[in-house]
């Protein structure tokens, strides 16, 4: 529901994360007060009542005044929104968690000692439900199906709850004696605050392994499911009286978890989508299971359990806080993410055996390693695209190190410091400006030849201006469009055909700024508007010592700033031609796909108007979901697939997936002889707000359909 209103980026997910920590928070202190305030019997009647609050809040939706997200506090609005919105069902479902454990140490049954059992039970459940959401439930149901059924699983749910709150009261002489309880060891600060830091390190985690993914890989909320569920699954496996793995042998593997973090940054495997992916997500199931496995095994005693949840719950709100609001606004890229591998090592038994004198003294040499080569990076020098060899080099060797001194923890430590470090190294570009916003990072750099600058987000460019020529000398005048946007590829060639159908072009509406490439596409006396989301674009874009497009092409363009789909729909024009060129990272926007935005798009195009959209993608097959809604709102529609002819080292042209709509195909002009197919959306349906059917366009992608 809420991803269209912030054009689906990975950091909504990272907020929603440190909302539902915060709120697990509030839940379980709920319960903690609770249970030692009331015996089961009271306690059950006190919970029934609100469920019963939280039940009248149904059916689940978005709250009023929160339908367009502002332009600055993004964060704190979308955490409000979520507070108004489900705040209090999720407050109520997550203290039911701990209070069934405690009913349950109330009970008398002969499992009764370890009602820890029932704390992998729910997380099973939530692994469960978060995997079938993406390959069940979204696919077969309409968001509209969906909150109705979530509806009827909490009334459920709560009837269910009523009849083990019935049990609780009818079987009084079997409840726990308060007394006893008081009575049990209380732990000590240190205790609690090992409990806190070992739930904060791979709460924050799982948020940074999200993030880097988005960044590195791809932004497809498929993905962002991937880390939670493992996260989830870390739980089932270890709070049981038999692990599903041997903590002792999770311990063994920590280092080797390390280290293979430290070899994906090596250019050799970059390439291989598959690896990075698995590799991330093996390096943080092994992680997490380390510490949930210290964290069981320093569980205290059943009479104590509602205070130990608390405190996890306090430390998993911490690790969220800092990897979902805190890192963002503090560092330029996803350093949380081995910050949080490097304290999780520091966590792990035996690292600070010793004292810390005996710990500087073993990893000191790698640790003053790394604040070298942090200060390099800091200064941003220019390496040599030479330099990728040695890079590789020093991180297969460091690697080989970091193996053969597992069995020090502390040395060991200082050379994966050293290693994260050396792995951020990039020869291949040249840094010149990187910054991160609520929507990604971004990065302006030059390629190994330094005739193009690019912008990076992810791993994507979004836009590459050539600033010196073969010989090295400087380009002057007006910039020529490269990348996706070149003279005579797919896009060019559909501006120049909706220009030439209708003779000129006097309204162009352009959605995705990037560089500006596309301003460079516009003429004399034609009016043209970017439409973009991010603030951090625009300045950079607008920069002249960055890039010069807008500056050469269309000094007077006007920018708005704001979600697409909103600042057009609010617009008073009426345009010619309205190209769709949004992305984060390589994911589309989906919001930017159904059938409502292209009714809003409709309205502002004139009669013979034409859309344009960029589907360019490597994980999804996107022409059959298009198809599907330009034949639903009545449009023709044509796609070309089309790569750059004659490409050479000195060349920064890239292919492209384009597709065209219209409402008569004679407005496309003479387009539809260029190479152009006319697109049959076959048995694909059309995406709306209410259903899109992502997995089908990933497996499309992947048969090649």
């Amino acid at each position: 529901m809420v991803l269209p209103l912030l054009g689906g980026a990975a950091a909504i997910w990272s907020v929603a994360m440190v909302f539902f920590q915060s709120a697990l928070l509030l839940g379980y202190a709920y319960a903690h007060l609770l249970s030692r305030t009331l015996s089961p019997g009271p306690s059950a009647f006190v919970h029934l009542g609100l469920l019963a609050m939280a039940a009248a809040t149904l059916p689940i939706g978005i709250a009023q005044g929160f339908e367009a997200a502002p332009q600055q506090g993004l964060e704190l609005w979308l955490l409000t929104l979520f507070a108004a919105s489900i705040g209090l069902p999720f407050v109520a479902l997550t203290a039911t968690a701990p209070l069934l454990q405690n009913w349950f140490a109330a009970s008398g049954h002969p499992r009764a000692a370890n009602p820890y059992l029932l704390y992998a039970a729910s997380n099973l459940g939530s692994f469960v439900g978060l995997l079938t959401y993406p390959f069940v439930v979204e696919p077969l149901f309409t968001l509209r199906t969906q909150i109705l059924m979530w509806s009827l699983g909490y009334l459920i749910l709560t009837t269910l709850i009523v009849a083990a709150a019935v049990i609780v009261v009818g079987d009084r002489k079997r409840a726990i004696d308060r007394a006893n309880a008081d009575t049990a060891i209380a732990p000590t600060i240190a205790e609690r605050m090992t409990w806190t830091v070992l739930a904060a390190i791979p709460a924050g985690l799982v948020v940074a392994v999200t993030a880097a993914i988005s960044v590195d890989l791809a932004a497809a909320p498929l993905l962002w499911v991937l880390p939670l569920s493992l996260y989830l699954l870390t739980f089932v496996a270890i709070f049981r009286e038999r692990a599903w793995v041997a903590h002792g042998r999770v311990l063994k593997l920590v280092p080797f978890a390390a280290v293979a973090l430290v070899a994906i940054a090596s250019t050799v495997v970059r390439p291989y989508f598959g690896i990075l992916l698995a590799t991330h997500l093996a390096g943080f199931l092994v992680i997490a299971l380390a510490c949930h496995g210290e964290l069981y095994r320093r569980r205290p005693q059943p009479a104590r359990l509602t205070e130990f949840y608390l405190w996890t719950s306090f430390g998993g709100m911490i690790g969220g806080l800092f990897a979902g609001l805190i890192s963002p606004h503090i560092f330029n890229g996803i350093a949380e993410y081995p910050m949080l591998v490097l304290a999780a090592l520091l966590a792990m038994p035996a690292t600070l055996d010793g004292g810390p004198g005996r710990f500087l003294r073993q990893s000191g040499l790698g640790l003053a390693l790394a604040a070298s080569t942090l200060c390099i990076m800091w200064l941003r020098v220019r390496m040599p695209a030479s330099a990728t060899l040695p890079i590789d080099i020093a991180l297969i060797v460091l690697a080989g190190v970091m193996v053969l001194a597992r069995r020090q923890p502390a040395r060991f430590f200082g050379l994966a410091a050293l290693a994260f470090v050396i792995a951020k190294l990039d020869p291949l570009f040249a840094p010149i400006e990187q910054v991160r916003s609520f929507f990604g990072v971004h990065r302006v750099v030059e390629d190994r030849s330094g005739q193009f600058r690019l912008l990076m987000h992810g791993t994507i460019a979004h836009g590459a201006e050539r600033v010196r020529n073969a010989d090295g000398t400087p380009v002057s005048g007006r910039p020529e469009p490269t990348t996706y946007y070149y003279v005579g590829g797919p896009i060019s060639d559909a501006i120049a055909a909706a220009r030439k159908a209708q003779g000129r072009l006097a309204h162009v509406a352009a959605v995705g700024l990037g560089t500006g490439s596309l301003a460079c596409h516009r003429q004399d006396g034609e009016d043209w508007t970017f439409f973009e989301l991010d603030p951090q674009v625009v300045r950079i874009a607008t920069d002249p010592a960055l890039f010069h497009f807008l500056g050469e092409c269309g000094p007077n363009i006007r920018i708005v700033l704001g979600d697409a789909r909103l600042t057009l729909t609010a617009s008073a024009e009426q345009y010619d031609l309205i190209v769709l060129d949004a992305f984060t990272s390589d994911a589309i926007p989906l919001h930017l796909l159904t059938r409502e935005a292209f009714a809003g798009y409709l309205l502002h195009l004139t009669t013979h108007g034409v859309i344009v959209l960029h589907i360019s993608n490597r994980h999804m097959a996107l022409r059959g979901p298009a198809a599907a809604v330009g034949q639903a709102e009545g449009l023709v529609a044509f796609g070309k697939l089309q790569l750059p002819p004659a490409v050479t080292e000195n060349d920064a042209r890239a292919a492209s997936d384009v597709v065209v709509f219209a409402r008569d195909v004679k407005d496309l002009g003479d387009l539809p002889t260029q190479g152009w197919a006319r697109l049959n959306p076959g048995s694909r349906v059309a995406w709306s707000d209410d259903y899109a059917n992502i997995l089908g366009a990933v497996l499309d992608a992947k048969l090649g359909r």
